[in-house]
Formats: C-alpha cells, sequence, structure tokens
C-alpha cells in the first residue's frame, strides 16, 4: 500500500551515525535548514516555505516538540490527541449511514467487482493519506488542508484561497445537509408533529452546541460513541434483513436477484454512479491535515490510519454483501434502511444512527470553526487561555457556519443537486489530484528535478503512479460531474408528474454521494419532502 513511500536511495544517516559528535545528532538536523527528521532517521527536505509568516516563520525549527513547549503552560492545549483519539475521529467520520448504500452499488456493479473496488477504492485511500502524513511531517506548522494547499503549490496565495473557498464550501454543505437528515428523521418518528424547517432549526442548535469544545482530545470521545453506535446501527440492520421473511416491497418484482457480475445492459452512467458511490464513501482526506496538527505524536498517524482502513473493508464489504444477498437487485434501496419490511426493525434500527446524524456534522463545524478561529487569534491569550473573547468568538464562529447551513439547506430550491456537484468537483481535488501532485513535490525536493530518472524502478513506478492518481482525480472532476449533471436532468426535470413520480421512487438506486450516503439520501429526501408537499396541495385542491 506504501508505494511511493519509501526511504531514499542514498544512505540516511541517523543517531547512531553521529553517536560521537553530539553536534552532528539527528535531533540537530533536524533543525538544519529545510530539513527534517522522518521515522526510521529518514532525512526529508521541506518544500519552499517561504510564504510563511508571523509563528511560523521560524521554519523548519517551527517542530512538534516545540509547539508542544510553547502550549505547555495554557490551559487549552492542542497538541494533545493520542493515535487512539484520533483514530476515533476517524472512526466517527468513516463509520457512517453511508455503509447502507454499499448494497446499492453491488447490485449495480455485481457482488465481485464491487468487493474488488471497494478494497481497491481502500487502498488508494490509504495511500494518499501516508503521502498527506509525510507531508505533515515535513511541515508540522501545517494547521489545516487550506496551509498545505498553499504550501504545496509553491506558496501561491491563490492557492490558499482557492484551498479555503473549497474547504468551506465542502464542510458547510455537509452541516447543511445533517440539518436535512435530522429534520427528516424527527419527522418520520414523530409522525410529522412539526414542519420540517422547524425540526431542522432544532437540529442545527443541538449541533451548535455538542461543537463548543475546542480540542479534538475532547471531541474524541464523543466521536467513539457515535463511532459505536453506527456500527450497533448497520449491524442491527444487517441482522434483521437475513432474518425477516422477506424484504419491503416482496413478491411484486418476484424473488430477490443477486448478481455477481453487472447485468447485460448496464449504463456507463449507472456503473459510475455506483463506483462513485463507493469512492466518496471512503474519500475524508479533507479533515486529516487538521486531526494530525493536534496530535502530540503525529508520527503514530499511521496506527490509526490503518486500525480505520481494516475495520473499513471488514465492515463495508460485509454489511455491503449481506444486506445485498438477502435484498437483492430488484428490493434494494440506499441506504438499505428501506429495504426492511418490517416498520419495527427500520425505526430501531436507524435510531442507532442518531448520534452520527449529529456528529459528524459537529465534527465538519468543528474543522472550520478552528480554520477561522486560528487566523484571527494566533500567537494570542485567547487561543489558550479561558478568556471571554475567545469563547464568545469560538461560539460567534460556530454559530455563524450553522445558521449558514441552515439557511443553504432550507432556502436553496436545488440544494441535493448542488451537493452531488460539489461532491465530483471537491473530492477530485481533496481525494486525489492534490495528493499525487504532493508525491511529486516531495520526491523532487529530496532528490532533485529528475528523482524518476535517479532512483531506476522506484522513481519511474512512484512517478507513474502519482500521475495516475491525478488523472484518477481529473477523471472525477470531469466525468463524476458529467454523470452528476446528467442524472440532474433526467431524475428532476421531468415534466411528466408520472415520470416524476417514477423517478423519485428510483432515487434509492440513483447516485454517488459522501457521508451518510449522502447524495442518494438526499435526494430520496428532497423527492420524498416534494411529493408530499404536492400530495397536500393536490388534497387542497
Amino acid at each position: 500500500m506504501a508505494v511511493g513511500l519509501d526511504s531514499p536511495a542514498r544512505v540516511d544517516k541517523t543517531d547512531d551515525d553521529y553517536k560521537n559528535d553530539p553536534e552532528k545528532s539527528a535531533e540537530s538536523l533536524n533543525r538544519e535548514p529545510g530539513i527534517v527528521i522522518g521515522p526510521r532517521g529518514r532525512r526529508m527536505r521541506r518544500l519552499d516555505d517561504s510564504h510563511l509568516t508571523g509563528d511560523d516563520s521560524s521554519g523548519s525549527e517551527f517542530d512538534v516538540g516545540k509547539q508542544i513547549e510553547l502550549e505547555a503552560g495554557n490551559a487549552i492545549k492542542y497538541r494533545t490527541c493520542s493515535w487512539p483519539k484520533t483514530a476515533a475521529l476517524l472512526f466517527s467520520e468513516y463509520i457512517c449511514l453511508a455503509i447502507m448504500s454499499f448494497p446499492y452499488s453491488y447490485s449495480v456493479l455485481g457482488l465481485v467487482p464491487g468487493l474488488i473496488l471497494t478494497v481497491v477504492v481502500a487502498g488508494l485511500v490509504l495511500y494518499t493519506s501516508l503521502v498527506l502524513w509525510e507531508f505533515c511531517l515535513r511541515h508540522p506548522e501545517v494547521r489545516d488542508v487550506c496551509d498545505l494547499g498553499q504550501t504545496l503549490f509553491w506558496g501561491k496565495k491563490w492557492a490558499w484561497w482557492f484551498t479555503a473557498v473549497m474547504f468551506i464550501l465542502n464542510n458547510t454543505f455537509i452541516q447543511g445537509f445533517h440539518c436535512l437528515v435530522g429534520a427528516k428523521y424527527l419527522n418520520t418518528m414523530t409522525n410529522h408533529s412539526m414542519c420540517t424547517i422547524a425540526f431542522s432549526a432544532i437540529v442545527a442548535v443541538i449541533s451548535f452546541v455538542c461543537s463548543l469544545p475546542r480540542t479534538f482530545s475532547t471531541l474524541a470521545k464523543v466521536a467513539t460513541a457515535s463511532a459505536f453506535f453506527t456500527f450497533i446501527s448497520v449491524m442491527l440492520a444487517t441482522i434483521f434483513a437475513a432474518i425477516e421473511d422477506h424484504p419491503k416491497g416482496y413478491p411484486k418484482f418476484g424473488e430477490p436477484t443477486v448478481l455477481a457480475f453487472p447485468a447485460v445492459g448496464t449504463t456507463f452512467v449507472a456503473g459510475t454512479n455506483a463506483f462513485m458511490n463507493i469512492s466518496y464513501t471512503f474519500i475524508g482526506q479533507i479533515t486529516l491535515p487538521s486531526f494530525i496538527a493536534e496530535m502530540k505524536e503525529p508520527r503514530d498517524f499511521p496506527k490509526a490510519l490503518w486500525a480505520v482502513t481494516i475495520a473499513e473493508i471488514i465492515v463495508f464489504s460485509l454489511v455491503g454483501s449481506i444486506v445485498y444477498a438477502y435484498t437483492g437487485t430488484n428490493y434494494n434501496t440506499a441506504p438499505a434502511f428501506g429495504s426492511l419490511g418490517n416498520e419495527v426493525f427500520l425505526k430501531v434500527s436507524f435510531s442507532f444512527m442518531i448520534p452520527t446524524l449529529i456528529f459528524l456534522g459537529v465534527l465538519y463545524a468543528s474543522v472550520t470553526a478552528r480554520f477561522v478561529f486560528f487566523r484571527f487569534f494566533s500567537g494570542t491569550r485567547h487561543m489558550g487561555e479561558h478568556t471571554v473573547v475567545g469563547w464568545a468568538s469560538w461560539a460567534g464562529i460556530l454559530a455563524v457556519t450553522w445558521v449558514f447551513a441552515f439557511i443553504i439547506a432550507e432556502v436553496i430550491p436545488f440544494f441535493s443537486d448542488l451537493l452531488s456537484l460539489m461532491s465530483s468537483l471537491f473530492d477530485s481535488f481533496f481525494g486525489f489530484i492534490f495528493w499525487g501532485v504532493a508525491y511529486l513535490r516531495m520526491r523532487q525536493a529530496d532528490y532533485g528535478e529528475g528523482f524518476y530518472k535517479t532512483r531506476g524502478f522506484r522513481g519511474w513506478f512512484g512517478a507513474g503512479f502519482n500521475v495516475v492518481l491525478c488523472a484518477i482525480g481529473l477523471f472525477f472532476l470531469t466525468g463524476g460531474t458529467y454523470v452528476s449533471s446528467l442524472f440532474d436532468k433526467r431524475g428532476l426535470l421531468g415534466d411528466a408528474d408520472v415520470c416524476f413520480r417514477l423517478r423519485c421512487s428510483r432515487l434509492s438506486t440513483g447516485i454517488n454521494s459522501r457521508l451518510l450516503g449522502g447524495r442518494l439520501l438526499a435526494r430520496a429526501m428532497a423527492c420524498n419532502l416534494i411529493l408530499s408537499f404536492r400530495g397536500r396541495m393536490e388534497g387542497r385542491g
């Protein structure tokens, strides 16, 4: 999995090599301009960091140890996350409702290709996350993906703004989506006792309160509970799908049909939708620089990463294949909770998703708030002390993000469509392109312009592999956006009401997404709301 993350061909010197010369120890090398000591004593060159300002201007000397030392006397310490706590944050981000959209992907791609693609995509995301981690080791002053983006693209200010816009929009839309999902859940469980907007506002307020903790170390405790309850939820749904006599809708479409390979006539659009549904569930590198920036020992990050990746492959594959085996292609919905014929089974299993419905939005709100807060208060006592200004500003930033999220989700009539397109646009960069470029730039810094020529097979293979990664990102950017827009036209813009209703009923077999079965669920929710509204209007007429 760690292709390209190999040690340099030249001999690296460690503490053992310099034990007779304390002035040339690995610790002192770590303070040589432009040099950082990585895993196994490897000397890694930093990229050009002349654009860094303020506290970060100390360059290569501004290492993790110094950061911990600087905040040692603070009441609020940020570099406090152990790797188990970081793993909890990762588990809460990835072990989510999106798992329940895997049966749909397998129904389109076939069980064998679906399982293979699950492992392949997991491996690619693991690899790119390790590249990201190595980049953060070279630049411990990086606080989020926006800092990383600017450093990656030669310190250009436009790169920072470009990344920041994508970063904030991505996070805010995910927050808004969680407001909608939470409102839909409350509406269903209370038999529509209040309007959806009111429920959405309630979810936003609850999420705001849960977002208030200032450090990831504190949030990790809630993240653990979130991941645990999500795991219980998908396990219950899987068990219920297996023990009930028939899936919902049986026997309207005959006996459940399980396919090992794609059905004859499966279109490019349908196959791409299913593939991207798998991919977007794994892609989440946008938060990783923020997590690493609060680890007390960033070198331990791969432990958390490997633990989560192994769990993802096992859980996603088992849940997806077992639920698909009992619901088949003809009774499959996304998320798969909708395939449960017993309403009690449905409500019990889905109710365990409540912590995730809240916490995932909280996590992205916290990441956004850090981005803004750190830039306003970096180097001031409000960063590390319990001051009125500090806490008021932190709460104010969070409030603004949740207000915007609520407004965006409720006011934009084509919110679900916009969320779909943004998934294709943003995840192409944050999932693949950034990290292919990062690898090439890091190897260029270590070995010079022609690094792929001087390193033999490793150089050519590493360079070629990461160019392919960038090409995959471009495919997501172009093909993914094309498929998204094509589905929007076919699925939502039909004039005939009969076609509209039919297409809405088929949205559960529709399209890719990220988080909470994101786009699939958002579209299904949008259609349900529209159809409900139309029904009321027709009744009044």
